[in-house]
């Protein structure tokens, strides 16, 4: 059995348990607190689905946070455990649940890391393509952009390790610098665009004038 096979049988298991719960709801069983125990495992299944089948399922930023909720209740059922007296069978049940869940959040705080191809769109992907071609016959690529007062100076290498944008941005307040490192194409492409505004069509067009200044010295 491969490993991604383990991860759908997984995906599976934990699919089946929380149908079983809500049958078991709606027949009248449960406590008070059993539909929240069900919106929470219901979010952890989608998010156990889309880290199995490489999908993106709602905002990357939630998964994390749900992962450290779900660890939060690990903890607290093994502090039952050991200062509460407990049935065999319900010793057995809180013990087989806690360790099935310590792979569930280990899984998902994985899911919900940004730096990853599957949570960029299709432009992106495109974009990544792009950038990542003109960073391979290019050691660096720089492009500045200019919002209202204020101007973004980017400079972006690869490495083995990844991809580095060494970010300026300057205005009437003063100059600000900071470093970003990203493993994956995609991710630096989002980042670029949302917090720098500068495009692959700004590294090309800068290029393209450094192709030209270089020519025009040679002749």
């Amino acid at each position: 059995m491969n490993l991604d096979r383990a991860y759908r049988l997984l995906a599976a298991f934990y699919t089946v348990m929380l149908i079983i719960g809500v049958i078991a709801l709606l027949a009248g069983g449960g406590t008070l607190l059993s539909p929240v125990y069900l919106l929470v495992g219901a979010l952890a299944v989608i998010g156990l689905w889309g880290y199995t089948l490489k999908r993106r399922f709602m905002n990357p930023r939630m998964w994390r946070p749900l992962a450290g909720i779900l660890a939060v209740g690990i903890v607290l059922q093994l502090v039952v455990m050991l200062t509460t007296p407990l049935s065999s069978v319900l010793l057995t049940w809180m013990l087989t649940s806690s360790i099935f869940s310590v792979m569930l959040v280990i899984m998902l705080y994985h899911y919900g890391d940004r730096d990853q191809p599957l949570w960029a769109t299709e432009e992106e992907h495109t974009a990544a393509q792009q950038l990542d071609a003109l960073l391979t016959s290019n050691s660096s690529l720089t492009a500045v952009t200019s919002d209202g007062a204020r101007e973004n100076s980017v400079k972006v290498t690869k490495s083995n390790s990844g991809y580095q944008a060494s970010v300026t941005r300057r205005s009437q307040e003063g100059q600000e610098r900071f470093v970003e490192r990203f493993r994956y194409p995609e991710t630096l492409v989002f980042f670029l665009e949302k917090f720098t505004s500068v495009t692959v069509n700004d590294f090309k067009r800068s290029n393209a004038l450094d192709d030209r200044g270089s020519s025009t010295a040679e002749a």
